[in-house]
């Protein structure tokens, strides 16, 4: 009877569904599902999940060690992603890559459909982690810090850290995940760390600083100055910055 692997659609919970598979289940048939996007079928058997973070790691050095480190980005990319059917993809794909004499080689072995299914969600995350990296903007609250607020359909904060961290290593600063209700806090001189279970004080969040106002006003000022009326092309606009990114964005408030 085929198992199923049922776990949260974190980093943590995914790993630890794929270490049970892969553990009980590498050379039959298995599949995980995210908790609460579970599709009933016929003649499976359905498991919970005991998350933790040792079966993750453990997971993540299987995947180093015999699929190489290009091969665990492309996984863990893929596992940001929204699709429910991510885990599966990336359980058979290990499953495909013990029939290679060169299991590194994997991703390029993209005739395979869930070799393929993985490249894909992996390129879809990192093209949206890049957009967020080009597109957020940041507004100073009363209290000094640095926040923004974005609505990803992937789970991209854990990509994006790093870029911000570098960018502002000397400020405090905040971006909220408005889809997935989590926070990347950065306190000024510290790695950054991700918040969940937390609530956004929605009156706080806007409270800005009167020097931000000025920005703000000055910063649309200048938008409207250089835009030349009879050559806009919104269809152009929207190829290079899609609706869905607007809401967030000062010039476009």
């Amino acid at each position: 009877m085929k198992q199923i692997y049922i776990c949260h659609d974190t980093i943590t919970g995914l790993y630890s569904a794929l270490y049970d598979a892969w553990k009980e289940n590498r050379n039959g048939e298995a599949g995980i599902e995210l908790r609460g996007k579970t599709q009933q079928q016929l003649f499976c058997e359905y498991r919970e999940v005991a998350e933790c973070e040792t079966k993750a790691l453990a997971i993540e050095r299987l995947i180093k060690r015999y699929m190489g480190y290009n091969t665990y980005w492309d996984v863990y990319h893929a596992l940001l992603s929204d699709d429910p059917v991510k885990g599966e993809a990336v359980f058979h794909m290990m499953q495909e890559a013990r029939n290679l004499q060169d299991s590194t080689k994997i991703m390029d072995h993209l005739s395979d459909a869930n070799v393929a299914k993985v490249f894909e969600l992996s390129r879809r995350v990192s093209n949206e982690a890049h957009v967020y990296e080009e597109f957020i903007r940041f507004r100073e609250l009363e209290n000094r810090v640095l926040f923004s607020e974005i609505s990803p359909k992937s789970q991209v904060l854990t990509c994006i850290g790093d870029h911000f961290a570098d960018r502002f290593p000397l400020e405090n600063w905040i971006i909220y995940d408005r889809t997935h209700h989590v926070f990347l806090v950065h306190h000024a001189g510290k790695q950054w760390k991700l918040v969940w279970g937390e609530k956004l004080d929605e009156q706080a969040a806007l409270k800005t600083s009167e020097s931000q106002k000025e920005y703000e006003r000055l910063w649309k000022g200048f938008f409207e100055s250089v835009s030349i009326k009879e050559r806009e092309n919104p269809g152009l606009q929207r190829s290079h910055l899609p609706l869905r990114y607007r809401n967030q964005m000062t010039e476009f408030l």
